[in-house]
């Protein structure tokens, strides 16, 4: 088998889009990662998502052909990171959508060139295999897909593979889908299991899938019914760091050039090697993919909380200072590597560059305010697990989980990760049920204030003004506690979740009022944390 071009990942980004401009499509910069008017999403998870509105026909697209290198953020195997060659929470997905334009032909035509022409990528044909949707008793076979592979591509019929719906019917969520065809490319051998009968479709890494047309035909409700689409469009899903894979023939998207470079910078302030073991590749790989997501969604907007995407963020800067604590550095680091994140994207993501200050404070804010969380938790964590230990148990008690959450604001999903670490497993369902009885004492706790805390507060008659300085600051240091609402038995309590009122001399917290949302926030003062809701 002939060996593909060896190009870089940032140069195939371009290629493909000006491929596609050449095929007059207008190209679109990338939308940003948090999802407009779609409450369906909390991040934008591929390059479809953001042009919903285009395929359904709700509003008119700029042009109805559009070529997109999108952001992409998806956490669903979030546990897979650094283990396997193909999982990433951040991508980029290459695009090229018709809006009631061309459809299956030229769609099929224009990839195989893109993809085998020695004017673009240049692919070896005979190491790539189509595949079609067989159809289900519910929706017919796509025979139009495999006739225009088979009669007019050309390619065997013993190789376009015939898969079910969860294979080549596209669909995420509500939204347009349809049948689609996805295109594998043959690896070798040096990448496959080994067993007999491995073919495309094996969970091994040698045939990887490298193009996804999807010929959106239908609008799915959320709950699977089906309606067709006033226009048929064109969907192509490409992963850009899957294709670089190919080009560059190596082993994971973590070894492709643009990400490796980041790794190579976690490795310098970690002093951990790269193939040195696997426990260590695991954690730097994590570590690199984390950096990049955090980096492109905090750019976008995104701040950690405790709730939605901020949330989402937050575990993904959680889980890189761990594995920085696993490489044995016990100290802030993640913020050092946005430079080389930056540097390695801002060729066609200018944005970050002229955020980078704040990319940077915000993700050293966040591990700074862990690192007082993570330390005192795993001292705790560590004794715990080694009474349980001790005791011959192989579950990890619920209770155990909540009291390092609750008293200690350990995240269960760390905890969780920790535990399966140990060679345990967790006991969730009992720590759910301390979550509820906690939501219950707060709903008691929030009744036992009753009019004094959430209405006109009549104790606050002989109080001065707060003063608010948010207009030019989003902090402030020297406020002082002017008041407390909270009954007396409650007290003790405080540390357990329960709601109250903090009254201050000056804050940088906006109430909602003017039509304008509250702001969000912590106050702390020595180890003690109040959540501003």
């Amino acid at each position: 088998m002939s060996q593909p071009k060896n190009y870089g990942l940032n140069e195939l980004r371009e290629m493909f889009l000006h491929f596609f401009e050449t095929k007059d499509h207008l190209r679109l910069p990338s939308f940003s990662l948090i999802p407009q008017n779609d409450a369906s999403l909390l991040l934008i998870n591929s390059g479809m998502a953001p042009m919903k509105p285009f395929f359904t026909g709700e509003q008119e697209p700029p042009r109805h052909r559009v070529t997109t290198c999108q952001k992409c953020i998806r956490t669903g195997d979030i546990e897979n990171i650094g283990h396997t060659a193909r999982h990433g929470t951040y991508f980029e997905m290459l695009g090229n959508f018709s809006f009631g334009d061309y459809f299956k032909n030229e769609a099929i035509h224009w990839a195989w060139e893109f993809l085998t022409s020695p004017e673009w990528v240049g692919l070896d044909p005979n190491r790539l295999y189509p595949s079609v949707f067989a159809g289900n008793e519910t929706t017919p076979a796509d025979d139009e897909a495999f006739r225009i592979w088979h009669e007019e591509i050309g390619i065997p019929e013993d190789r376009i593979f015939k898969f079910g719906k969860a294979d080549n019917f596209w669909e995420h969520g509500s939204g347009p889908c349809g049948p689609c065809s996805e295109i594998y490319y043959d690896r070798g051998e040096k990448y496959g299991c080994g067993k007999p009968g491995c073919t495309v479709g094996c969970d091994c890494d040698r045939y990887m899938e490298v193009w996804n047309v999807v010929f959106s035909q239908f609008d799915n409700d959320g709950h699977d019914h089906y309606t067709e689409l006033k226009q048929k469009n064109i969907d192509t899903g490409m992963g850009l760091e899957r294709l670089a894979v190919v080009c560059q023939d190596v082993d994971s998207l973590f070894d492709v050039d643009t990400v490796m470079n980041i790794t190579n910078k976690v490795t310098e302030i970690t002093g951990a090697s790269y193939g040195q073991s696997l426990e260590k590749d695991v954690s730097l790989r994590v570590i690199t993919d984390h950096i990049r997501s955090a980096s492109f969604m905090i750019c976008d907007g995104v701040l950690p909380s405790n709730e939605g995407r901020g949330y989402v963020l937050r575990r993904l800067l959680r889980r890189a200072a761990r594995h920085g604590k696993l490489l044995g550095v016990n100290r802030p680091f993640l913020y050092e590597v946005v430079d080389t994140v930056v540097h390695e994207n801002e060729g066609h993501y200018p944005e970050l560059r002229e955020r980078q200050a704040y990319i940077t404070k915000v993700i050293r804010v966040e591990e700074e305010n862990f690192a007082k969380t993570i330390d005192g938790g795993m001292k705790i964590f560590d004794q715990l697990l080694a009474e349980h230990k001790e005791k011959g148990e192989t579950t990890f008690s619920g209770a155990d989980a909540f009291k390092l959450y609750d008293t200690y604001g350990f995240p269960i999903d760390l905890t969780i990760e920790m535990v399966e670490d140990a060679g345990m497993t967790l006991d969730r369902s009992a720590f759910d049920q301390e979550m509820q009885e906690q939501k219950t004492r707060a709903r008691e706790a929030r009744k036992a204030l009753g009019d004094l805390g959430w209405a006109g507060v009549e104790f606050g008659k002989d109080i001065p003004s707060t003063e608010f300085v948010g207009y030019d600051r989003d902090t402030v240091e020297d406020a002082k506690v002017v008041a407390l609402v909270v009954e007396d038995e409650l007290a003790e309590e405080l540390m357990t979740g329960v709601d109250g009122i903090v009254v201050l001399d000056k804050t940088p917290f906006y109430a909602e009022m003017g039509g304008q949302v509250a702001d969000h926030g912590v106050i702390t003062c020595g180890g003690a944390k109040f959540e501003v809701n």
